[in-house]
């Protein structure tokens, strides 16, 4: 019979190079009890979004129109091969493409050159940044809707007005008065959501701007550099991480819009983006089967950019803790 050996390490066994196996370690009490609270929240967010996604993907590999409502039944990826090769849907999403890159773009120099300002002390400096800030608290229908109502009305908009004024100061009654929404619809579109984004692209590059060194900037200015000079080589290198986040994180929002289209043009003249199409569509061809498939084409497409969005945060925060 063998009797078992029982082997003590001693601390010159340990300093010629034994390890010593660490202990198993023990989740800290209390770990489930801080997690808890937040488990109505993770079940809320599970409901009210996770779920209709999964009811969504469901029906659109259904053939299902109310208008049709014998014809139902399994189609498989029928939906989304109609979809793809639909000559609607991809009008719709050229106009999507051309909407969100001009509206991200203007908004981004714009935002760029009012962060610049606002970062610089003057008198006044937190009245017009509020005044700046407000056009992104207006709720969406309601920008839509001044735009439409007060701003591009032919009869009495503020453009026309102002033109029909200036023609008067040269001694003219007879001032153009074009129909901007039916003879410029997408740029009428792109001004109202530039009008709207442009505060949020200056937001996030004014905390850029203000997280910059200030002692950087001052020992460039005793060396010599211009003003150019400091914001090619300084400013702007600093603000790159900020410029991607504004315009991805603008990007997701602007994909989505369908209030503007909606309440400005109702999707006419060239104007239908993917949104509007779903739209139309689901309450207005009934077709459930079709707009579940292309909610989520547009579901997929704000995924991908949302991803390049939250890997730029996760860098911006890595070089915030270095």
């Amino acid at each position: 019979m063998t009797t078992p050996v029982t082997v003590h390490r001693s601390a010159a066994d340990t300093a010629a190079g034994g390890a010593v196996p660490s202990p198993p370690r023990s989740r800290p009490r209390g770990a489930w009890s801080r997690r808890a609270p937040l488990l109505p929240a993770l079940l809320f967010l599970i409901v009210v979004t996770q779920l209709p996604f999964v009811g969504t993907l469901v029906i659109s590999f259904m053939r299902w129109n109310a208008l049709d409502p014998g014809n139902k039944g399994f189609a498989g990826l029928r939906n989304y091969k109609e979809e793809f090769t639909d000559p609607q849907l991809r009008s719709s999403m050229t106009t999507t493409v051309v909407l969100t890159v001009a509206v991200v773009l203007v908004s981004l120099v714009l935002g760029l050159g009012l962060a610049l300002l606002l970062d610089r002390k003057f008198i006044g400096r937190g009245v017009v940044r509020t005044m700046l800030i407000t056009p992104f608290l207006v709720v969406p229908v309601a920008s839509a809707l001044l735009w439409k109502h007060a701003i591009y009305n032919a009869s009495y908009g503020l453009i026309n007005g102002t033109l029909t004024g200036v023609w008067k100061l040269f001694g003219s009654d007879n001032a153009p008065q074009p129909d901007w929404l039916s003879q410029s619809p997408k740029l009428a579109v792109e001004a109202s959501l530039i009008w709207q984004w442009t505060p949020f692209m200056m937001l996030i590059l004014l905390a850029g701007l203000q997280s910059k060194p200030a002692d950087v900037t001052e020992a460039a200015r005793v060396d010599g550099a211009g003003s150019w000079q400091i914001f090619r080589y300084l400013t702007f290198p600093h603000l790159r991480r900020y410029l991607e986040l504004a315009a991805l994180l603008g990007t997701v929002y602007v994909v989505q819009n369908f209030d503007a289209v909606f309440t400005l043009t109702s999707g006419g003249l060239g104007t239908a983006n993917l949104p509007y199409t779903v739209y139309t569509t689901f309450y207005q061809a009934h077709d459930y089967g079709q707009a579940s498939a292309q909610g989520v084409i547009v579901v997929v497409l704000s995924i991908i950019v949302a991803t390049f969005a939250l890997r730029t945060v996760s860098s911006l925060l890595k070089e915030e803790v270095r």
